[in-house]
């Protein structure tokens, strides 16, 4: 009963904080007998509490609490034997749930698994982590049951979040401190309306236990392959399904279709241009809905829905896996959805030297439209 009270008590954010401070002194108590070594692989609890950030005016009403919550990680270091390893200062992959307590009736809960890289900076002291995964809301938009949840279309969400921590392992036997600040970010991509998203800016404690000695990282084997600086050509096709903006819609499939060419400039990345068709048709119910609902804006409901755009990127490689941005321009799109400028930020995987796949977002600033599922090819 005692215990039951205890956590009950812990999930305000005022309490949680108090906790968290005791529970920082704590640390601050082991840092003094501080041993700098870094274990190959170890896990880690954080705990964060902060504030929802007023992105869009629409979510006003959603920012009453504060959320808070804890990550837990599992992490290795890479082995040193490829030579990205050592550019990138031996960075960490791992994986990570996060569990989110919105303290907001409307909002709900959230709870995450999230794949996840940590890059070192200063002496390994300062750790920037990168995450993506997927979220479950618990309590999604519902037209009769919880209408005022504008943020969550759907239960399923796809999650970001992004750790800056200054880390001390080993610090007290194999147990470890780390403490900063977290974003984190669960939107559906538009899949389905409605879709504001939530952004969370929190600062968080954490603990790292070792789960082995201080393993030396190998040497670095010779390169694999010879960086190509010649400019290469190739082909993307796009695909998935998304909403317009107006709740109770259908979803409709998208197509993309695109050509590039890129150009290498050094193993850690390269530089390429592009230009790509649209065809979208959520876009073309949109336009149709458009000009019955609002006659007063004379938009023709046969106008054209496709859009052409070019865009130039830039990737950033380790070894197979590359995170890649993206800033485009439509140069033909007859209804102005959004404006014209658009970005895309993701994840590609190199099958081979000529195939790849990836994982994008496709957003106007910081609205999103679409989740893409790409399939390339360097000819």
């Amino acid at each position: 009963m005692i215990l039951r009270s205890y956590l009950i008590s812990f999930t305000t954010p005022y309490i949680m904080i108090k906790h968290i401070l005791q529970y920082a002194f704590l640390c601050l108590f082991f840092l003094s007998n501080a041993q700098k070594e870094n274990p190959s692989s170890f896990i880690d609890v954080n705990m964060y509490s902060g504030n929802i950030t007023r992105h869009n005016d629409n979510i006003a009403h959603l920012i009453q609490g504060h959320p808070n919550g804890f990550i837990i990680g599992w992490n290795k270091r890479v082995s040193g034997g490829k030579i990205w390893h050592s550019q990138y200062n031996y960075p960490e992959f791992g994986a990570s749930f996060v569990a989110q307590n919105f303290n907001n009736s409307t909002l709900g809960s959230s709870y995450g698994v999230y794949g996840h890289y940590n890059f070192y900076f200063l002496k390994r002291c300062l750790m920037l982590r990168i995450a993506q995964g997927v979220s479950y809301a618990t309590n999604p938009y519902d037209k009769f049951k919880n209408p005022k949840n504008i943020a969550f279309g759907s239960d399923l969400l796809s999650g970001t979040y992004l750790m800056l921590n200054y880390v001390r392992p080993q610090v007290f036997g194999p147990v470890g401190v780390q403490a900063g600040a977290t974003l984190l970010h669960l939107s559906n991509a538009n899949i389905k309306a409605p879709n504001t998203s939530i952004n969370s800016v929190t600062f968080n404690l954490g603990l790292t236990a070792a789960l082995d000695d201080n393993i030396k990282t190998k040497g670095i084997e010779t390169f694999e392959e010879v960086i190509n600086k010649k400019i290469r050509f190739g082909l993307i096709f796009r695909t998935g399904i998304n909403q317009s903006d107006v709740v109770g819609t259908p979803q409709f499939p998208f197509y993309i279709f695109s050509a590039f060419a890129e150009k290498r400039l050094n193993p850690k990345s390269l530089i390429m241009i592009g230009s790509e068709y649209f065809n979208s048709k959520f876009l073309k119910e949109y336009i149709y809905y458009q000009s019955v609902a609002y006659p007063e804006n004379n938009i023709d409901h046969d106008l054209d829905y496709k859009r052409i755009g070019v865009y130039v990127g830039h990737e950033l490689l380790f070894g197979r896996f590359s995170v890649q941005t993206q800033l485009g321009y439509y140069v033909y799109s007859p209804f102005d959805f959004e404006g014209r400028v658009y970005n895309r930020i993701g994840m590609k995987h190199y099958l081979s030297s000529k195939w790849f796949v990836s994982a994008t977002l496709k957003s106007h600033a910081a609205k999103a439209e679409a989740l893409e599922f790409s399939f390339g090819i360097r000819l």
